[in-house]
C-alpha cells in the first residue's frame, strides 16, 4: 500500500490499514489476518450485544439443573424461568445464552417462537399472576367458546390474564379453560370463577394404572422376553408386519417396516415419541397415557430395544401437565425397578406449537432449536437427532405393541373392516350425545361411530357433515357418512383419515364459520419458514371473512399452499376450504 495511487477515498478499501479491516501488508507484500482492535490487543473479549449481568447469571446458576449447560436442554431453561418468574426477561435471555455457549439471537428466537413463553421487556410489568386459556378449536367453538370468551375477559378482574387458546386435547369436554394448569371442562363462567375463587390452578392426575398394578397384571413381561432373547428383534419387527399395524400418528407408515429401516442404518441411533398431539379433534394419546401409561412406555421400550436406540425423548405437548407429573413419577419408579433401557428415557416438554407434531419440527425442538421442518431428504430415519438414524412414534402405535406380541398378529389383524386390519382409536367430538375415545375395528364408517358408539346425534341436532381426520382431514357431507375411515379411503374425495380425529356438525352448524375457524387455526399455527403457508393462510383467512369470497382466488391459493409448502400443515390447510367449495356449494349463495 506504500504505492497506492488511486485518488484518495473518504473510506479505504477494505484491507488498507487505515480501514480497522482485519487484513495488514506484510513486508513481502501479502496479506496477513490480524486480531479485530479491542483495546487489549487480542481477540475480542465478548460477543456483541447486551453483557449478561453478574447477578443474572448467579440466579439462573441457582434455578437450572447443574453445569454442563446443554444447548438441546435450553426449552427446559426456558420454562424453568418462566415457570419461577411468570415471564423471560431480555437480561434473563442473555444470561442464558452466556451460560449455554450461544449467541442472544439463538436463544431469542426460541424464546420468541413457542406460543407458551412470553418475552417481556425490562421494565414492563410480568403477566397477571394467573392466565385463563379458553380453547377455540372448532369442538368448543361450536360449544360456545367465543361467547365464554366474551364473557371471561369482561367478568375476570385484577391479577387475571384471559387469552384464547388453540386445542388443549379435550374436545370431548367442550368448551375447556385452562385456569392455571387446572382444566374446567364443559366450561362456564360461573364454573371458571369458582375454580378462581377456590385457588384450584394446578393440574390433577387422574387415577391410573402404576408401575406396581401393571406389573400384578404382567407387565414387562413382554419387554423381557425380548431382552433375553426369547423374541428377536427381527420375529417383533415381522410380527408387527403380518399383524398389518399402521402408524396412527397421521402418516399410516408401517411400524415394522420404520423399525427394520432404522436398525439398518449405522450407530447410534435415537428414538423420540411423538406425543405433541396438537390436531384439533384429537386427544386420543391423553387417553391412553392417563389411564394406562404403562402400556405405552412398554411398546416404546421394546421399539428402543429393537433399534438398539441409545435414548429415547418422550415429547409431550404443554398443554397436558397432568401427564407430565404422570410420567416424570412412573420414569422415575421405571429406573428404580431396574426395568431394561429405563435409564434411557428422557422426558422433554413442549411449549405450545402444534407445528412440533411434525416428526422433523419436534426434532429440532429436542434438540433445543426453533420447530422448523426440516427438507427432505435426508430423513429422519437416516439424519434425525443429533444427526444421528432416530426412530419416531406415536403414541397409540406404540399402545398396541405389547397386546399384538402377547396375542399374536392374527389376533390384530382379524378386526377391520371393508379391507382395513386392526383396532384403532377414534376421538369423536361435536355435536353426539357420547363423545369420547371409541375403540372400533378400522374401517368403520362415521355413521356406523355415531349410531353404535356414540348414541347418536346429540339432541336437537340433525347430522349434516363430519370431519374426519381433524383440523387438516377436509370435511365431508352426511350423504358419505357410510365410507370406511381408514388410510387411503378418502384421499380420491379431498380427505384423509389422518389421527382419526372426527368431528360431528350438526345441522345448525355455520359450515362457513367452520372452515374460518380451521384456517385461523393454520394461520396462528403455521411456522412462518416458507411463504406459500405463512402468507396463504393468512391471505386465505382475510378472503373467507368477507360477506362473499372469492373462490377462484381461494382455490388458487389453496393449490399455492398444496403444492408448495414444506411440510403437512401447509399442504393440508386448504382441505377444509376446498371441501366447503366441493360439497357445499350452497354455503356460498346464502
Amino acid at each position: 500500500y506504500a504505492h497506492w495511487t488511486k485518488p484518495a477515498r473518504r473510506q479505504p478499501p477494505r484491507g488498507s490499514d487505515q480501514t480497522g479491516g482485519p487484513h495488514t501488508m506484510s513486508e513481502n507484500g501479502t496479506q496477513e489476518r490480524r486480531p479485530r482492535h479491542t483495546g487489549n490487543g487480542g481477540a475480542r473479549a465478548r460477543p456483541r450485544g447486551r453483557r449478561a449481568d453478574p447477578g443474572d447469571l448467579d440466579a439462573l446458576r441457582q434455578l437450572l439443573s447443574d453445569p454442563p449447560y446443554r444447548r438441546d436442554l435450553l426449552i427446559e431453561y426456558l420454562h424453568a424461568i418462566q415457570d419461577h418468574d411468570r415471564c423471560l426477561r431480555p437480561s434473563q435471555l442473555a444470561a442464558l445464552a452466556e451460560l449455554v455457549g450461544l449467541s442472544q439471537t439463538e436463544v431469542y428466537e426460541v424464546a420468541t417462537f413457542y406460543a407458551h413463553f412470553d418475552v417481556v421487556d425490562e421494565h414492563e410489568p410480568a403477566p397477571p399472576p394467573l392466565t385463563l386459556r379458553v380453547c377455540d378449536s372448532l369442538s368448543c367453538q361450536i360449544a360456545g367458546a367465543r361467547q365464554l370468551l366474551r364473557d371471561l375477559n369482561e367478568s375476570s378482574g385484577d391479577g387475571v390474564r384471559v387469552v384464547r387458546a388453540p386445542c388443549m386435547g379435550r374436545c370431548q369436554h367442550a368448551p375447556t379453560v385452562a385456569v392455571g394448569q387446572f382444566h374446567v371442562d364443559h366450561a362456564t363462567t360461573e364454573k371458571v370463577a369458582e375454580a378462581v375463587a377456590c385457588g384450584s390452578t394446578a393440574a390433577v392426575v387422574p387415577p391410573y394404572v402404576d408401575l406396581d398394578s401393571y406389573r400384578q397384571q404382567g407387565g414387562y413381561s413382554t419387554l423381557s422376553k425380548c431382552v433375553s432373547g426369547t423374541f428377536s428383534a427381527d420375529f417383533v419387527m415381522n410380527t408387527l408386519n403380518d399383524a398389518g399395524l399402521r402408524g396412527l400418528g397421521g402418516a399410516g407408515f408401517p411400524p415394522g417396516r420404520k423399525w427394520q429401516l432404522v436398525r439398518a442404518e449405522p450407530g447410534p441411533r435415537m428414538m423420540a415419541v411423538n406425543a405433541d398431539e396438537g390436531e384439533p379433534g384429537t386427544f386420543k394419546d391423553r387417553y391412553h397415557l392417563e389411564n394406562n401409561p404403562h402400556t405405552v412406555l412398554e411398546g416404546m421400550l421394546i421399539a428402543c430395544w429393537a433399534v438398539d436406540a441409545e435414548k429415547v425423548y418422550f415429547y409431550l405437548r404443554d398443554e397436558y401437565p397432568a401427564i407430565r407429573q404422570l410420567l416424570s413419577s412412573e420414569i422415575a419408579a421405571l429406573r428404580s425397578a431396574a426395568i431394561p433401557m429405563a435409564d434411557r428415557i428422557e422426558l422433554r416438554r413442549g411449549a405450545g406449537a402444534y407445528i412440533c407434531g411434525e416428526e422433523s419440527a419436534m426434532i429440532e425442538s429436542i434438540e433445543g432449536k426453533r420447530g422448523l421442518p426440516r427438507h427432505r431428504p435426508p430423513y429422519v430415519a437416516q439424519c434425525g437427532i443429533h444427526g444421528h438414524p432416530t426412530l419416531v412414534n406415536n403414541v397409540e402405535t406404540l399402545y398396541w405393541i405389547r397386546d399384538i406380541l402377547e396375542k399374536g398378529a392374527d389376533w390384530y389383524a382379524g378386526h377391520g373392516r371393508s379391507g382395513a386390519t386392526g383396532l384403532r382409536s377414534y376421538s369423536v367430538s361435536g355435536r353426539v350425545k357420547e363423545p369420547g375415545v371409541k375403540l372400533a375395528p378400522a374401517g368403520i364408517s362415521a355413521r356406523e361411530l355415531i349410531e353404535d358408539h356414540c348414541g347418536g346425534m346429540a339432541d336437537g341436532h340433525g347430522f349434516r357433515a363430519y370431519l374426519p381426520g381433524g383440523a387438516s382431514g377436509g370435511i365431508l357431507p352426511a350423504s358419505m357418512a357410510d365410507l370406511p375411515l381408514e388410510f387411503g379411503a378418502l384421499e380420491a374425495h379431498g380427505c384423509f383419515v389422518g389421527s382419526h380425529a372426527l368431528i360431528v356438525l350438526g345441522d345448525q352448524d355455520d359450515l362457513r364459520e367452520v372452515a374460518l375457524n380451521l384456517m385461523h387455526f393454520f394461520e396462528d399455527e403455521s411456522c412462518g419458514q416458507c411463504t406459500p403457508c405463512r402468507v396463504g393462510t393468512r391471505k386465505a383467512a382475510t378472503l373467507m371473512s368477507a360477506p362473499n369470497w372469492d373462490t377462484g382466488l381461494l382455490r388458487e391459493l389453496a393449490q399455492a399452499m398444496s403444492s408448495a409448502s414444506i411440510c403437512g400443515l401447509g399442504q393440508a390447510a386448504g382441505n377444509p376450504l376446498l371441501s366447503l367449495l366441493r360439497y357445499f356449494p350452497e354455503e356460498l349463495e346464502a
